[in-house]
């Protein structure tokens, strides 16, 4: 196991296949400044091929406040157009990256944080987990593309009310809405995160792959184009020498067959 820092923004652990990012600005309850958002980026585009999946994380008792608002004032419109880009393009590569990202949410999950989660594919939720977007209220409006994800995790409706009226989502209302697909108790996500990614590591990677860059695009796609770029996605994965190895694994018996999930 090795551990690296990124100064003042960002930590950097490794667990075999998985990589252990985490949010490193706790007085700030890990707000983002253009130092993280750059040094998010470039993790991301530097992933090494022996990482199968990364679990994101806030240190101290909050996941992150959003954007530094300290860094907003006094920008022009073109400056704030591009500001919006940057974190346009490193939020695609978490969403569009080499591995899936897993995200641990606990206390405050505000803006920009809310941006962040809604681009990681798997997000358990600690029962302090609190959710707003406060854009409506200081004369600002989503700009890491909140506006584009976060809608198609609890619709436009929820947005709607969230940045109109300042609404702000405790963890089961955010679970409820689809925030979050896991929801746990206080202190609980973290082994709950590495439980999830050693599975995820064990899987074959084309198929992560797969569930990762295609599925949200045939979500996006009419009926006809989804089915055939299903059937593409499918004979790909089916390819991978992976895959026959788990399908004969299968076959003979030496993998085990689903079963329901067990009660508490």
């Amino acid at each position: 196991m090795s551990y690296t820092n990124t100064p003042d923004m960002l930590s950097i652990e490794y667990r075999g296949p998985i990589a252990l990012l985490s949010l490193n600005r706790p007085a700030k309850r890990n707000a983002i400044n253009d130092d993280t958002i750059r040094a998010l980026r470039d993790f991301f585009s530097d992933l090494t091929p022996d990482v199968k999946v990364v679990v994101l994380q806030g240190i101290g008792e909050h996941f992150c406040a959003g954007l530094d608002l300290s860094e907003v004032r006094g920008r022009n419109a073109g400056e704030a157009m591009f500001h919006s880009r940057r974190w346009h393009e490193a939020f695609e590569r978490i969403q569009f990256g080499p591995v899936p990202v897993i995200t641990v949410l606990k206390g405050a999950v505000i803006g920009g944080g809310l941006e962040i989660a809604a681009a990681t594919q798997i997000r358990i939720a600690e029962d302090s987990a609190f959710y707003a977007l406060p854009e409506g209220q200081r004369g600002l409006f989503l700009g890491g593309g909140g506006s584009v994800r976060i809608p198609r995790l609890i619709g436009v409706h929820r947005v709607t009310d969230m940045m109109l009226t300042g609404r702000v989502l405790n963890a089961a209302e955010g679970h409820q809405a689809g925030i979050s697909q896991y929801l746990v108790g206080q202190g609980e996500g973290f082994d709950k995160a590495l439980e999830l990614a050693a599975k995820i590591a064990g899987n074959a990677p084309l198929t992560n792959y797969g569930v990762m860059h295609v599925l949200p695009r045939i979500a996006d796609q009419s009926i006809q184009d989804g089915l055939m770029t299903e059937a593409l996605i499918a004979a790909v994965a089916q390819s991978d020498p992976a895959t026959q190895q788990r399908l004969s694994a299968f076959v003979d018996g030496r993998t085990n067959k689903v079963k329901p999930p067990q009660e508490g």
